[in-house]
């Protein structure tokens, strides 16, 4: 069982937030889609300005192995962290993957996934990310196409292009799956989770047109109330959990005429100009990394915004687009804001240096690594780390000047993971119910 803190305890249950006055479900349609299932496209926020539409807090689970534990044990803190997401009533869970390295010991994230999508009944699953330089599209696009449907439509697809590691060798991508590839690979991935039938003739994949199996067009498997409640599983939730907002249509990348396109959300992984236009000109939203402060957010949101006008699409479809992109960050909660930078500092300078520094390179070149001391002060500095308020205080700032709602906060920053468990429970408790 989760320790939770006096303070906590004073505060409502875990996982149970009233909404705020004049929130969304004063200004919506009524909801009628069953839980778990997107809303559609009458019902959905997308009118409605940005300001109003609800910030979102997933967690974000590197599976990192800290200095000491064995690669077990980093996997067990990341299942139950992800279990804990979703009883402490947070909007999702957000799965990195890594090969060789101890920065993060899951070299799949979609087959982890699986897994957790089988452990919860109500929170969102997506990969933050799955490295398309090192796999096969249509294999990942058969991944996401089967966990969109047997999950009531809770997987979310988040992709990026990955370094130029040794992986590249490993797994026979090359180099140039990474230098030049990244957008043949995603137009091949989108064609197959939005298609019937699909055939290639480019650079990378050249292959006769084949019938798509499963299909992730297919409106996803709904659940039914009792196994959305977890009501004919006694390992099931232990609290009520909140709804998950899919209402504002967050997460559902649009098509030109502005609807949500068919199958599993899609997020693209932007560290660059060139990573930013592509997500834009293939109307995608953006995952932004942990170490973009607000002012770095607001240079690539306008890089994308101009990269997105200019591709036809227009104003209306980017305010929705804007709620769909995902910032991620750090979260550390304590009563006081010292205790919280002290856990951090106390951990993770040791962990990039232990993690980060077994990266090598695909061929040899050089690559430069920050401070580790220096750059969980930067972190420290940029996100939701201290007390409760602060932590809301945090969010807030930052999806009133850049418009982006939706978060996903390393938790796992102690490396302990009681400690982790506790931090999480605290985000559902004491922060959320903040962020109206």
């Amino acid at each position: 069982m989760t320790k939770t803190s006096a303070r906590a305890e004073t505060r409502r249950p875990v996982g149970v937030r009233s909404p705020a006055p004049g929130q969304v479900l004063a200004a919506a349609a009524p909801v009628t889609a069953a839980p778990g299932t997107p809303l559609p496209a009458p019902q959905c926020f997308g009118s409605l300005p940005p300001e109003t539409a609800p910030v979102r807090v997933g967690a974000f689970l590197l599976s990192a192995q800290f200095p000491g534990q064995t690669h077990g044990e980093a996997l067990d803190r990341t299942v139950r962290a992800a279990v804990e997401a979703e009883r402490a009533g947070l909007d999702g869970v957000w799965l990195a993957e890594h090969h060789f390295v101890p920065y993060g010991v899951c070299p799949n994230a979609a087959t982890l996934a699986a897994m957790l999508l089988g452990r919860t009944r109500r929170i969102g699953v997506g990969t933050a990310v799955s490295v398309l330089s090192t796999a096969h599209p249509v294999a990942l696009g058969e991944q996401a196409a089967m966990l969109h449907l047997i999950s009531g439509g809770r997987f979310t697809l988040g992709v990026g292009r990955g370094g130029p590691w040794i992986d590249l060798d490993v797994f026979g991508s090359g180099v140039d799956a990474f230098e030049q590839g990244f957008p043949e690979r995603l137009d091949l991935l989108l064609r197959w989770l939005r298609g019937s039938r699909v055939g290639a003739d480019g650079p990378q994949f050249t292959f006769p047109e084949v019938a798509v199996v499963p299909c992730a067009s297919e409106p996803p498997r709904t659940p039914d109330l009792g196994t959305w409640l977890g009501l004919g599983d006694q390992s099931g939730l232990r609290r009520f959990p909140r709804q998950r907002k899919d209402a504002d249509g967050a997460g559902e990348e649009l098509t030109t005429a502005g609807r949500p396109a068919a199958g599993p959300p899609v997020v693209v992984a932007c560290t660059s100009p060139g990573g930013v236009r592509l997500a834009a000109e293939r109307g995608l939203p953006m995952l932004l990394g942990m170490h973009s402060g607000d002012e770095d957010k607001l240079q690539m949101l306008e890089l994308y915004r101009t990269a997105w006008l200019a591709a036809g699409r227009g104003e209306e479809q980017l305010r929705r687009v804007t709620r769909q992109h995902v910032a991620a960050g750090v979260a550390q909660v304590d009563d006081r804001t010292s205790a919280a930078r002290a856990t951090l500092l106390r951990a993770m300078p040791g962990w990039f240096e232990y993690g980060l520094g077994a990266h090598r390179t695909v061929d040899g070149r050089e690559r430069k690594m920050r401070d580790p001391h220096q750059y969980t002060e930067l972190l420290c500095d940029l996100h939701a780390v201290g007390t409760p308020k602060q932590c809301a205080d945090r969010l807030l700032a930052t999806a009133e000047r850049t418009g982006i709602r939706r978060f996903a906060l390393l938790a796992e920053g102690s490396g302990d993971r009681e400690a982790t468990l506790h931090n999480i429970a605290r985000l559902g408790s004491e922060v959320l119910p903040q962020l109206g």
